[in-house]
């Protein structure tokens, strides 16, 4: 007798590996881990070239340098180019975000989510990352993105904590564990913007007695104003400690006399 055929479909099913949901323990310390890599334990001094694309205007070209102090929780942006924005600045230090115009002399108080320099680029995007301080995360699947294979994470903030973003979707790279694609979102559900992170290098810090990572190549863009969109490119970096008072806003106002 003839047996009877299993259907094609059957078989392929049968075949085909089912994704393993992440346990808590395992999602933490995938979140965990994302916050790590880019942890220094130090100072932090990177020399960034930001191009920003805004609909209907010309494109402008800016230099910027970041300060960062992680073990003290502060950071300072200063621009350099163009002669238009040179000695703007921004400074957060004791979770407040000041901005300084030397054209006035003013500093004012600025949320987190402050367009840095007017572009779609935000404080947090050049900080020592704090996902699973401030976030609670939630395994979304695994997924294909172009050719990776991805872990599809969902971060929702935390009570009391002034983010950006409160919602974030992050799809990152199961074997290398960067950061390829986010998602931003407000809470009512609305994407705000979208970001990629195509290029990842790393350097080892004398602080942190081991390798730090960071985005050489960062791309947002705008999903509200379709159009707008900034690079960034990480040019230099340099892990040796920082003077002190770099982290003032003296320091700051003396780069525009």
């Amino acid at each position: 007798m003839l047996r009877r055929a299993v259907p094609v479909l059957l078989v392929l099913l049968a075949a085909s590996p089912v994704a393993r949901a992440l346990s808590p323990d395992e999602l933490r310390k995938v979140v965990e881990t994302l916050d790590d890599r880019q942890r220094n334990s130090g100072d932090w001094r990177a020399l960034c070239y930001m191009e920003s694309k805004e609909k209907g205007k010309t494109d402008v070209v800016y230099e910027l340098l970041v300060y960062r102090r992680d073990q003290d929780d502060k950071q300072l942006f200063l621009f350099t180019q163009p002669k238009s924005e040179a000695g703007k600045g921004y400074l957060r230090m004791e979770k407040n975000l000041w901005s300084y115009d030397p054209s006035t002399g003013r500093w004012e108080r600025r949320t987190e989510r402050e367009r840095i320099g007017g572009t779609d680029t935000r404080r947090d995007d050049l900080s020592e990352p704090r996902l699973a301080v401030d976030y609670e995360a939630k395994w979304e699947g695994d997924e294909k993105l172009g050719v990776y294979d991805v872990h599809h994470i969902v971060l929702t903030v935390k009570p009391d904590v002034d983010v950006s973003y409160p919602v974030r979707h992050l799809w990152v790279d199961k074997a290398s564990l960067n950061i390829l694609k986010r998602q931003d979102l407000a809470l009512s559900g609305r994407l705000m913007r979208t970001s990629y992170y195509p290029k990842w290098k790393k350097i080892y810090s004398e602080s942190k007695k081991g390798e730090v990572w960071y985005p050489e190549e960062m791309r947002f863009f705008d999903e509200i104003e379709k159009g707008n969109s900034t690079l960034i490119l990480i040019q230099e970096i340099d892990l040796r400690p920082l003077d002190p008072n770099i982290f003032t806003k003296a320091w700051l106002e003396s780069k525009s006399r």
